[in-house]
């Protein structure tokens, strides 16, 4: 394999999943991968990562370490975010990250998550600004505002793992447990409260992506298509509705979703449709440019 002069590697350890992207010294794309791991399952309960979830994780980071290794990448970043806040053991699964990754994890906070986050979906945006980024992970909400830079920022304590676990608990759903979910959305919300009106809203991560493509009817995942395809309000109310009467596994058949979201996909679609009526916007722009992207360029930019 021909080796550029600077190639980068950036990690970003989620909630839910955990991904890699590799650019040379030129900012073109090597390698990405996304892995559905479920690192914070139970985190919401139990406040501590369980065994299985940090084997599981530790396994697809070793994965990762040896691809960063192929690439023989000169600078490496690693950033965790809210599953790694949030666990009472969170030291035991960094250093466990760190040795099959070869660098440690950065435990950064849900401000520095929405920073990386806006700056990364908003350099690859086409509509102007002013932006609100509104980023669903797996523990937590990032929602990010501003013109060339974040002006205000708030992180929630609410994501798809979280949710599922609080109110969306079995599938198919009733409308009660759906009914659950929003009002505990919109309690916790209500700390958002943007400066003014944004002209364009960015919606990132894998809730908004695997929704646009199940409302785009992809018969498989594509992602110059998901990239910069607009989710109106009804549609996310529309998908609610149709995935509440899905049992997981019938989820998991929805051709273009990679079926290990299918357990939280419902939730991160109920907080997606409150996030869009807490800033008071009927549609979105998603994106799949975000923290990650963001991560992995900085790591150009140093001298």
């Amino acid at each position: 394999m021909a080796r550029t002069e600077v190639t980068v590697a950036a990690v970003d350890i989620g909630t839910n999943s955990v991904r890699l992207l590799v650019l040379d010294e030129n900012g073109r794309e090597l390698e990405r991968i996304v892995t559905v791991v479920g690192l914070g399952r139970g985190v919401d309960r139990s406040g501590s990562l369980s065994e299985e979830a940090m084997d599981r994780t530790v396994e697809v980071l070793g994965e990762f370490g040896d691809r960063i290794r192929s690439f023989d990448a000169s600078r490496i970043r690693v950033v965790a975010t809210s599953a790694s806040r949030d666990a009472d053991n969170s030291d035991l699964f960094l250093d466990r990250a760190e040795k099959a990754l070869g660098a440690r994890p950065e435990v950064i906070s849900g401000g520095e998550e929405a920073q990386l986050t806006f700056v990364g979906a908003v350099g690859a945006a086409e509509d102007p600004g002013p932006y609100v980024v509104i980023d669903i992970g797996g523990g937590s909400t990032e929602f990010a505002f501003g013109e060339t830079g974040v002006d205000y920022s708030r992180s929630v304590d609410i994501g798809s793992v979280r949710l599922t676990e609080r109110a969306v608990r079995s599938r198919p759903a009733s409308e009660r447990m759906v009914d659950e979910g929003r009002a505990i959305v919109d309690r916790l919300l209500e700390d958002v409260r943007l400066p003014s009106s944004p002209n364009s809203v960015i919606g990132v991560a894998g809730t908004f992506t695997s929704l646009a493509a199940i409302v785009l009817g992809l018969e498989r995942y594509d992602r110059s298509r998901v990239h910069r395809s607009r989710l109106q309000a009804p549609d996310l109310t529309s998908a609610i509705n149709r995935l509440r009467r899905l049992s997981i596994p019938e989820t998991a058949a929805i051709p273009s979703l990679d079926p290990a979201r299918a357990p939280v996909l419902l939730a991160g679609a109920i907080v997606a449709e409150r996030a869009l009526a807490r800033v008071g916007v009927n549609s979105v722009v998603v994106s799949e440019h975000d923290l990650l992207d963001a991560t992995a360029e900085s790591l150009l930019s140093e001298p």
